[in-house]
């Protein structure tokens, strides 16, 4: 009997991949689901600046956007395969028998996942810039939808951040000390700041957003 193949976001429905997400796997896991989630908010991006209408030098800046947002679109999915192998190879490491054969696989899978994750929140926050632009000149009949982009940004950063900041403190469990973790991948324990700066600054974009899309008071 042939091995079963590895649902992906490539090639499985939407529903094959959420059905293997909603499993007690962790292949795929919130670590994908955070590669998802940058590649819908990459998505609609795209859609918007394809409805924007703009002239001369702006017409030009809609375009780069738009090629930005398709190329963001297939790296997120790719990132969040590859999230899901080394979920498989983080849960072997856990799984080994205590010794140092144990702790060298945990921190090797450890500092792996997290440079994946952050790798992920790096390309989600150079896509703020877009998204503030579509929402400041975009088609305005499409302001809910940059409001969706926003959402799913944001999540895909909070995800990224999270996953970051808890496989750094999973180094504990291969015998390191916070203090050391941090001596030891000061550019990963900087990357949870970073990102945890980039929400509040998807925050603020989507509150001023939002005051536009779904006003509130009397007219």
């Amino acid at each position: 009997m042939d091995e079963p193949q590895d649902v992906t976001t490539r090639t499985s429905t939407v529903d094959a991949w959420t059905d293997a997400l909603a499993q007690s796997t962790g292949s795929p896991g919130g670590g994908a689901g955070t590669g998802v989630m940058l590649a819908v908010a990459a998505s609609l991006a795209s859609m918007v600046a394809g409805y924007t209408e703009a002239e001369g030098s702006r017409r030009a800046e809609v375009e780069s956007l738009r090629e930005r947002a398709q190329s963001l679109r297939g790296t997120a999915l790719r990132l969040a395969d590859d999230d899901a192998s080394a979920s498989r190879a983080f849960g072997a490491a856990f799984r080994l028998e205590p010794g140092p054969e144990r702790d060298e696989a945990i921190h090797r899978a450890c500092v792996d996942a997290a440079k994946a994750s952050a790798v992920l929140g790096e390309h989600a926050v150079e896509a703020i810039g877009d998204l503030a632009w579509l929402a400041a000149n975009g088609n305005r009949a499409l302001i809910a939808d940059v409001v969706v982009a926003c959402g799913a940004l944001r999540a895909a950063v909070a995800g990224a951040r999270t996953n970051v900041s808890f496989d750094l403190a999973s180094l504990r469990s291969a015998g390191k000390s916070l203090e050391e973790v941090r001596d030891l991948h000061p550019d990963l324990w900087s990357t949870v700041e970073q990102l945890e700066r980039a929400m509040e600054r998807i925050d603020s974009l989507t509150a001023e957003v939002d005051g536009r899309a779904a006003p509130t008071g009397t007219v």
